[in-house]
């Protein structure tokens, strides 16, 4: 049942606890719901120039890459970013090409990035989710804000988090997979590494030698190498655009590659999942992938 969405269904008001628990957290569906940051003063506050404005030259944590993929496999390697302390407004700067740069940048941060760095914006939307923090009986765990080049792409991973996606502008495209394609979905081990990138736009991955091997997903989803990955082909993508005033709950556990369009900013709120009998079906599924693969 949980494979079996052709589209992401959409609601068109916010739902109530009840009705959201029962129909899209129990039984771990996605949507896409209108309306439901429609209040929110940052929709019609948050242009670039007012940023730019608020924030201003305040130094905030900026992910640097020389591709547009941070987190991601690349060369053998699970390349981080290089996560560069900047003035806000520089990166501004190379958001509206006021400054070219080879490399690409994207405020990603994440560990509710946007109370910890942007705390002037935060009465621009909401502290939670009402009707979700009564749903799960629990605040968010993390409020976060990106911003970011249409380069900058997130690759094919997944959360242990339920995770309500809030585009204030621009748009983002997603790309997901329920916990059910998890044996089509390959996972290798990695040796983690960071880019450190010069000023003059070279760079180089640098092993992060103390560190343990990190899984993660090799495959393109939007260029898969069914050569390499032919299980894949079994895969079933669903694919979802979320524009300004829309959120998107992504339920946990299933796998999404984003992209976005230039300048886009969203912010999201991620709670914790219950470990109950869906973790423990996703862990089965995994433990049988794993187990079929070896023999």
């Amino acid at each position: 049942e949980l494979g079996w969405l052709e589209s992401v269904p959409y609601l068109d008001r916010p739902p109530s606890p009840l009705e959201f628990y029962r129909e899209w957290v129990s039984p771990n569906k996605p949507c896409i719901i209108q309306n439901a940051i429609s209040h929110w003063p940052a929709l019609k506050k948050w242009t670039l120039a007012y940023l730019r404005e608020v924030v201003g030259p305040k130094v905030v944590s900026v992910a640097v890459t020389p591709n547009g993929y941070a987190d991601a496999v690349f060369q053998d390697r699970f390349v981080m970013p290089e996560e560069r302390q900047m003035p806000f407004v520089d990166f501004l700067d190379i958001v509206e090409k006021k400054v070219t740069s080879p490399n690409v940048f994207y405020v990603q941060k994440q560990c509710s990035n946007l109370t910890e760095e942007f705390p002037e914006l935060v009465c621009d939307v909401q502290a939670d989710i009402p009707w979700m923090s009564e749903a799960l009986g629990k605040k968010p765990d993390a409020v976060n804000f990106w911003l970011g080049e249409s380069s900058a792409v997130t690759s094919l991973h997944k959360d242990h988090y339920e995770n309500l996606y809030c585009v204030i502008s621009g748009e983002k495209q997603f790309l997901l997979h329920p916990p059910s394609d998890r044996p089509f979905i390959p996972y290798e081990l990695y040796q983690p590494a960071t880019y450190q990138v010069s000023e003059d736009g070279s760079y180089e991955i640098v092993d992060e030698r103390s560190a343990d091997k990190v899984p993660w997903i090799p495959l393109d989803p939007l260029n898969p190498n069914l050569e390499l990955y032919p299980e894949y082909a079994q895969a079933k993508p669903l694919r979802c655009t979320v524009k300004a005033g829309e959120m998107l709950y992504l339920p946990s556990l299933w796998f999404h590659h984003v992209q976005q369009s230039h300048g886009c900013v969203a912010v999201n709120y991620w709670y914790d999942m219950e470990y109950d009998l869906k973790y423990s079906y996703y862990q089965l599924l995994d433990g049988l992938t794993k187990a079929v693969k070896v023999s």
